[in-house]
């Protein structure tokens, strides 16, 4: 889940990052009052969940309330690949001497949070990997140990700041990783920090993304989710309790089991079709759960053929089966579809879609080859 500039800024504040004073607007008439109430310029920021905002023309220098009221009004309602703005964030302006990078994400192959930090802030950190890696400093923390005040300094001095910077850096990056875990994240990244005239380190932006897995321990930050910029469809997958995840492709899968969703994917790739999505309906799936899994990936107009590919342990083959049909009741469709189910109730299910005229499959390659064929629009038996 994403969070948005205003919202991970004020969690970093919570943990002792400094950051700009600034409030939320919705209309023009709102950022004129806060620039009013700050008394002094102002930068005024869309608020929408993507990169890219400043070149877009969403982020703006204001010197009056006036001017700010003007600039927020074109603002709003801008487009931004493809997101509608709807807020924008109205901060204290800065004095801005230095950009620094710092961020931490979680490095899976060592076990470990890494937190990076970059005097070459103030750009993407892609790019700067790309271009210029010796850049990046880098520490892994030991999560037993937690983060320590000797690798920040380490940090410090690898990205040259002055000795006289290294204190206010140490409690921004500690407080940066308390952030960080506390909340569960993924990444948490300050882009820039900058150093100000008067030798201050001050947060002026934010981003974070945080473990949906781990939303369960925290519905205060669920109650962040911006719905309005979540497509529909995943709206709705996390609703019914599924695993969900759009592609390009043109081969809807709907499996009960994460690896065996891969395998699906992957098995499809072989016999040169693209898989459409990621749906993963867990064990024990009703025929409810089933229903709305089939309906999410109806609702992709790409979709030219639809592979079910259902192990039944848990999950009985005949609620699957029926949670097929009474999908296909409330979203009628033309497109065609393969299943192959194995295990708990088999027969049962296959007997159920066989009275749909759906077409079936005993093996993983032979349904994967029957829905690339439909895909093309060949006949299936």
């Amino acid at each position: 889940m994403k969070l948005h500039e205003f919202q991970a800024k004020r969690i970093f504040a919570q943990y002792g990052v400094p950051i700009p004073r600034g409030e939320v607007a919705t209309t023009a008439t709102q950022a004129r009052e806060i620039a009013q109430r700050l008394g002094k310029p102002v930068v005024v920021k869309s608020q929408v969940l993507v990169g890219g905002r400043g070149k877009a023309g969403g982020i703006k220098l204001a010197r009056t309330p006036d001017e700010a009221e003007a600039v927020a009004d074109k603002i709003l309602g801008m487009n931004i690949k493809g997101l509608t703005v709807k807020r924008v964030l109205v901060d204290e302006a800065s004095d801005i001497r230095k950009e620094i990078y710092l961020g931490m994400v979680i490095d899976r192959a060592r076990r470990r949070v890494v937190m990076m930090a970059s005097s070459e802030g103030g750009v993407d950190i892609e790019e700067v990997a790309a271009t210029k890696p010796e850049a990046i400093k880098t520490v892994f923390i030991n999560p037993d140990l937690g983060m320590r005040a000797y690798q920040a300094i380490g940090l410090a001095s690898g990205i040259g700041l002055p000795q006289d910077h290294f204190r206010s850096f140490t409690q921004i990056a500690l407080g940066l990783y308390q952030a960080f875990t506390a909340s569960d994240a993924e990444l948490a990244e300050i882009n820039p920090l900058i150093i100000q005239g008067d030798g201050s380190l001050l947060a002026v932006d934010g981003k974070m993304v945080l473990d949906d897995n781990a939303l369960f321990r925290h519905p205060d930050l669920e109650e962040m989710r911006d719905l309005d910029e979540e497509a529909p469809a995943e709206t709705e997958a996390r609703l019914n309790g599924l695993s969900y995840v759009k592609l390009d492709g043109e081969i809807g899968c709907m499996v009960n089991g994460a690896g065996l969703a891969m395998a699906t994917m992957d098995i499809v790739k072989h016999f040169g079709g693209e898989p459409a999505n990621f749906l993963d309906i867990g064990g024990g799936a009703r025929a409810e759960k089933v229903a709305a899994a089939l309906r999410i990936i109806l609702s992709d107009p790409n979709v030219k053929a639809v592979l079910f590919n259902i192990f039944g342990g848990i999950t009985r083959c005949d609620e699957v089966a029926r949670g097929i049909l009474t999908a296909l009741d409330q979203v009628p469709t033309h497109v065609p579809m393969v299943a192959r189910l194995v295990g708990t109730n088999e027969e049962e299910g296959r007997a159920i879609l066989a009275s749909a005229h759906m077409g079936t499959a005993h093996t993983l390659a032979e349904a994967a080859q029957k829905a690339v064929a439909a895909s093309r629009g060949e006949l299936v038996a």
